[in-house]
């Protein structure tokens, strides 16, 4: 839920979309999608390819943000015999796009949706992602229907998918499964949500896996306005992506015994890194277990904690460099994602991601016993560097997007002083970034031995929304 945000009245909107739409141009973002796309759209649209296989008495249901038209996932939950079944429908986008047709290639220069201030660019024309391929409630959709059964502990014990059609029965968002399950109202699928994703979320301690408990920074509209929102992500939205993350632990799996894929991988972080990051929780006064894993350590940490912040955001050096490997053949060294610890693909999002489409056709074909598509072994080598570029450009434009609407609100609190936590120290130079805690900002502060951890008092010395600055020096 978010605990903090800084509100900019509507009176003030025309300022700021001026400088969404800079940062649009700046980062060369995509603009409208050419008329040859939006034809193609509009008539598959109407002439998907449909599946033979009919499962629509899936009770299927989709959990998201509120307002969500673009709904890549649907799931039903199911106790069987010694565990769970995991029935997860994925928007069948191939149903639609024809592989190097005007959508495909479109798609694959745009690489991923990005979510601004003021609007979506989305990597596939609405009519589609909002609309024909959108697991939207009520309608019959073709899905890429996964069947995935677990034992009593949560273990995967066996994976299959295949094209079938589906109806989604209901939408529902974090706020109300997380309210169903607290109050004990919570039943079917929700329950064993909550049921299923708790035993995976020890399973992926147990392992190694890491999921950061990290507060997030956004933009959104409020009103005739916008507010800056600092949330810490509810335990409905853990255990939901708990179910995509099983989902594509076994396409990976699936892909490696195949030797042909496209995975998600990051490689261990070095062991002087790892090092580094030890003797700071000892000095950040974070327990850190001989025996422990990292995993282990960041799962009971609160990001509201001073000395809990800093080392979060420390820390997240040993999570950087995630990446895309393509292979057909044997499977690449470094097969694994380390903050997974385990094999990896995405597979789940293929409304808003391009790779999910690509390694959902490879899965596909293994499942059924035949050939990966000849045009999707083709293309797939040039997914990754069209995701790591779409991926920093949709990186950097959304946090652009912060950087001026915090500008914008401390515009005329320059020389002001402010309580702010020391969550990044540099190494070679005087200074670091400090955490505001109202209004909720980071920023760049100046000053000498910043003590990592700590609260302090420092002085804001500039906030300028044409370049987007905003930065600090101890009071």
């Amino acid at each position: 839920m978010p605990y903090t945000s800084i509100k900019v009245s509507g009176e003030s909107r025309p300022r700021l979309d001026d400088g969404f739409e800079r940062i649009r141009r700046e980062f060369k973002l995509p603009e409208e999608f050419p008329r040859g796309v939006i034809d193609e759209a509009e008539w598959v649209a109407e002439v998907p390819r449909l599946p033979e296989i009919d499962r629509t008495d899936l009770p299927l249901i989709t959990v998201d943000p509120p307002g969500s038209m673009d709904l890549d996932q649907a799931m039903h939950l199911e106790t069987r015999s010694g565990g769970y079944r995991v029935w997860y429908a994925i928007a069948d986008v191939g149903a639609f796009v024809r592989p190097d047709g005007a959508i495909d290639r479109e798609a694959r220069s745009r690489g991923e949706t990005v979510y601004l201030p003021d609007g979506r660019i989305p990597l596939h024309p609405p009519v589609l992602s909002e609309g024909a391929a959108s697991l939207l409630p009520g309608v019959t959709r073709p899905a890429v229907l996964w069947c995935v059964d677990l034992d009593a502990d949560g273990r995967t014990v066996g994976a299959d998918v295949t094209r079938a059609l589906v109806r989604s029965r209901e939408r529902l968002d974090y706020d109300y499964v997380q309210t169903a399950v607290d109050t004990g109202t919570a039943d079917g699928t929700v329950r064993l949500l909550a049921e299923i994703g708790r035993l995976r979320l020890a399973l992926e301690r147990d392992r190694g896996g890491v999921s950061l408990p990290t507060p997030e920074r956004e933009v959104v509209p409020d009103g005739d306005g916008y507010r800056v929102v600092v949330r810490v992500p509810l335990e409905a939205e853990e255990w939901n992506a708990q179910i995509s993350l099983l989902t594509g632990m076994a396409a990976a799996s699936m892909m490696l015994d195949a030797e042909i894929g496209l995975l998600r991988v990051l490689p261990p972080a070095p062991a002087d890194e790892v090092a580094q990051v030890r003797r700071m929780a000892a000095a950040l006064d974070v327990p850190w277990p001989a025996d422990a894993s990292y995993g282990e350590v960041v799962h009971g940490l609160d990001p509201k904690v001073p000395g809990h912040a800093a080392f979060l955001q420390e820390s997240a050096v040993l999570l950087r460099g995630a990446d895309y490997v393509a292979f057909n053949g044997e499977p690449p060294a470094e097969a694994a994602h380390a903050a997974v610890a385990a094999p990896y693909a995405h597979v789940t999002a293929p409304l808003r991601r391009l790779a999910d489409r690509y390694a959902t056709e490879i899965c596909l074909a293994i499942a059924a016993g035949e050939p990966v598509p000849e045009e999707i072994q083709r293309v797939m080598v040039e997914v990754p560097e069209a995701m790591r570029a779409s991926g920093r450009r949709a990186g950097a434009a959304e946090r652009a997007c912060v950087d001026l609407v915090e500008a914008f609100v401390l515009r005329e609190r320059v020389g002001q002083t402010f309580d702010a936590v020391v969550i990044d120290v540099d190494g070679e130079r005087p200074g670091g970034r400090v955490q505001v805690d109202d209004p909720p900002v980071v920023a760049r502060c100046d000053g000498e031995k910043l003590p990592l951890g700590e609260t302090v008092r420092v002085r804001l010395t500039r906030a300028d929304p044409a370049t987007r600055e905003v930065r600090f020096t101890l009071a």
